[in-house]
């Protein structure tokens, strides 16, 4: 469903609890910002979290991955490795802002899988050997301040 290219964190006997609001699985734990009600929760593959706005049309996904890559490889070139698939890329924005306490990269971006040209907000955050993507995918940028509000809430637990 959501051709990315996303590495998979949990392997097939890892436990996932997610209660609406934090995220527990045997490597990481983190909470996110407000859900809407318009969100509905779908599974896809290589992703901790999806959820289909049926209103905008468009699909939030949120991945996660510890001891992989998080440590020498810069953010940039991780944003770009997730669109390695993807054709007629167009870099919108790209700006740095603060996310639970680090460093991340947000980017805009228009891109095309399989001759469908949609419209990707992007964060990448490092944080604690971690990688974590988060992803909004539709075919216009209504809806953005909902999956905002999401990403800031995002905070690592112990």
């Amino acid at each position: 469903m959501i051709a990315l290219g996303l590495a998979a964190l949990a392997s097939a006997c890892a436990t996932q609890e997610f209660d609406g609001h934090v995220f527990r699985n045997g490597e990481m734990a983190f909470q996110v910002g407000p859900i809407p009600p318009g969100w509905r929760r779908i599974e896809a593959d290589h992703t901790l979290l999806a959820f289909r706005d049926d209103q905008r049309g468009a699909t939030i996904a949120l991945n996660g991955r510890c001891g992989k890559d998080g440590d020498d490889v810069p953010l940039e070139s991780l944003t770009h490795h997730l669109f390695l698939q993807f054709r007629a890329r167009e870099i919108l924005s790209q700006e740095r802002q603060k996310l639970d306490g680090r460093e991340a990269l947000r980017t805009e971006m228009v891109a095309e899988l399989d001759g469908v040209p949609k419209r990707f907000t992007v964060l990448v955050l490092k944080k604690d050997g971690c990688v974590y993507d988060f992803l909004r995918i539709g075919a216009s940028e209504s809806g953005g301040d909902d999956f905002d509000r999401f990403v800031q809430g995002f905070a690592t637990l112990s």
